[in-house]
């Protein structure tokens, strides 16, 4: 073997073996010390009432090859939408943000255009929170009428805090609105995903349907739970039955921060799909992301993965 052989031999393991870089699909942005407050976390939050910004984000995760991630509105008041915006815009890490705005509102064809001018903002998030019933709003045409606007726009609709009538009500809204793209956020949360069977194999029969493989940390006895083996039956679930094109990674950070580090939770995961080829490990950690969301890059190591 000649020594430019041997060199060669010796780089393409380190290759194959470099992380892969990863878009962090589910995040929340607040500022706690906003003259009017925020709507979340409440004050008595000891763990997660701390402003979380940018700039705290990526101190945190600058050495895990985190490279962009998209916020997800953690408020129900309409101007933080552009707030939201305002502050993604001077951070090039931060490749989007999926707003809220209520299909039903008679304005939500105005607010959304007007937002939607901005590359960054990616669609609306409607489920479980600030007291919304998606099953009971799809029994009105405007409210369906907004969902097919928000489709025809091409933005996606994600959900919050699944559970078996919110999937059933999901499947309901993908069947009146057929090209709408959907994201199930923390389905790995949800409790008592078994009796959910029947609606989660209509779902993973939609290829416009995508699950974000995120809310998967636990605590056992107020011990965060670190033992891949406890995690790998549930993780298994969601890659057999969405597949490997149709799954993405979220942190929910900071609202992890009560079950443990960002490092913990992206650890979970990693350590999953490390033992999947690398190309299963890429749609997970980005590129499945790029499908799902349809996001812009904005530096460099963005355009290369787009």
């Amino acid at each position: 073997m000649t020594r430019r052989s041997l060199l060669a031999s010796a780089v393409l393991p380190a290759l194959a073996q470099s992380p892969v870089p990863i878009i962090d699909t589910h995040i929340h942005l607040f500022d706690t010390n906003r003259p009017q407050g925020i709507p979340w976390p409440p004050k008595d939050d000891a763990v997660r009432y701390k402003t979380a910004l940018p700039p705290r984000y990526i101190s945190l995760t600058q050495k895990l090859c985190i490279i962009g991630a998209i916020e997800l509105e953690c408020s129900p008041w309409l101007a933080d939408n552009q707030w939201v915006l305002d502050v993604c815009a001077p951070a090039p890490i931060m490749v989007g943000m999926v707003g809220n705005i209520p299909p039903g509102d008679k304005n939500f064809r105005a607010e959304l255009d007007k937002h939607a001018k901005n590359p960054l903002y990616l669609g609306i998030r409607y489920g479980n929170i600030w007291n919304y019933d998606i099953g009971n709003e799809l029994g009105k045409p405007e409210f369906v009428a907004g969902l097919k606007y928000l489709a025809e726009r091409g933005l996606i609709l994600d959900s919050a805090n699944p559970n078996k009538k919110l999937l059933e009500d999901l499947r309901r809204a993908s069947d009146l609105v057929p090209n709408l793209r959907i994201m199930i956020d923390h389905l790995p949360g949800m409790e008592a995903l078994d009796k959910a069977s029947a609606v989660l194999t209509d779902l993973a029969a939609r290829k416009q349907i995508y699950v974000k493989v995120s809310a998967v940390l636990k605590k056992r006895n107020g011990q965060t739970i670190t033992d891949d083996a406890f995690y790998k039956p549930v993780l298994d679930e969601m890659w057999q039955r969405f597949g490997e094109d149709r799954v993405v990674y979220g942190s929910d950070w900071p609202n992890s921060d009560g079950l443990g580090t960002y490092e913990q939770v992206l650890t979970v995961v990693r350590n999953y799909v490390s033992k999947k080829p690398r190309a299963a490990q890429e749609k997970y950690i980005y590129k499945n992301s790029l499908a799902a969301y349809r996001w812009k890059p904005r530096t460099d190591a963005q355009r290369k993965l787009a």
